[in-house]
């Protein structure tokens, strides 16, 4: 039991970030599972497509088409890659300018270049970009999402309710992602289940916080929606959910990580996440209530259309 127990608190030790590595460049756990994470979503929208579950969202695109099943599926396929880069470019810019507004204006203020720049200012080694808020990320999606509807005049409600079932399995394997690369380790514990991670100056034991997130946010999330996802109600129910379940997942779990350095704790014992996540969890609440009271999402496509 003893040496199960400490092969098991060492782990992270036993991990390199990096898979393989060519001169400056290099692969790591961290971008593959990110591009693992994309790839699932992706299949998983590919088969509620199959399985004909998009409720009509695209039917601007078949007006005035005489086109076959196969060409109609491959056309929404199209669109929905193209959804899907649209908001990888959110989720990145999005989320690079939230954490440097978030939670380290200072530093970047004073270092403007350190906002896009790969390399170490000091060193000039090649060390990556470093530093993404969730928070800051979920704006960027929503300002590329709204750009992409107004593009392809699908309607953003319909087409919310269908893409966020996914969205939670992509969060699984981002945050193992952040497992294999040792960051974002939790607070220290005396308990058993606790992990010594190498990027922790103190060698002391954490929370390994990272898979907690994958459980909270990834899994269990994906299992709600997924289960649910075909149940017909009204126009925005699921991105309403998404708000609540994300905000509450996410506050639970901040519980077991260590804050960032530079912000530390906030009214207490609570971090900048968890605050985020409340206003995040009211807003989803503010908009379930208006949504509810509205006209109900039907199955046709003008319904939908008008919703």
């Amino acid at each position: 039991m003893n040496n199960f127990l400490d092969f098991y608190q060492h782990i992270p030790e036993k991990i390199n970030p990096e898979i393989m590595h060519f001169g400056f460049f290099s692969v790591g756990w961290y971008a593959l599972m990110y591009a693992v994470a994309l790839l699932v979503v992706w299949l998983l929208l590919k088969k509620r497509l199959q399985l004909f579950e998009d409720k009509k969202i695209f039917s601007k695109l078949e007006e005035g088409r005489n086109i076959s099943a196969k060409n109609k599926l491959q056309k929404k396929q199209e669109v929905l890659l193209d959804f899907l880069l649209f908001c990888f470019f959110g989720v990145i810019i999005g989320g690079r300018l939230g954490y440097v507004f978030f939670y380290n204006f200072p530093f970047y203020s004073a270092h403007p270049l350190a906002i896009i720049s790969p390399f170490d200012l000091d060193t000039g080694k090649l060390i990556g970009i470093y530093g993404m808020s969730y928070h800051g990320g979920l704006l960027g999606v929503l300002i590329a999402a709204w750009i992409f509807i107004k593009k392809y005049k699908i309607n953003f409600w319909a087409l919310a309710d269908f893409i966020i079932p996914v969205i939670p399995a992509g969060y699984f394997f981002g945050r193992i992602g952040n497992f294999l690369n040792g960051e974002l380790y939790g607070r220290v514990t005396v308990s058993r289940f606790g992990m010594y991670f190498p990027a922790d100056p103190t060698g002391v034991l954490r929370y390994p916080s990272q898979l907690y997130e994958a459980f909270l946010e990834g899994f269990l999330l994906f299992i709600f929606f997924w289960f649910w996802r075909n149940y017909k109600s009204f126009s925005g129910k699921f991105l309403a959910l998404y708000l609540i379940g994300y905000a509450g997942a996410r506050f639970a779990g901040e519980f077991f990580r260590e804050p960032d350095p530079q912000i530390g704790f906030i009214f207490g014992n609570f971090t900048l996440g968890q605050i985020f996540s409340l206003a995040m969890f009211f807003g989803g609440l503010i908009l379930l209530f208006l949504k509810k009271n509205k006209k109900p999402l039907l199955p046709s496509g003008e319904d939908v259309m008008q919703s």
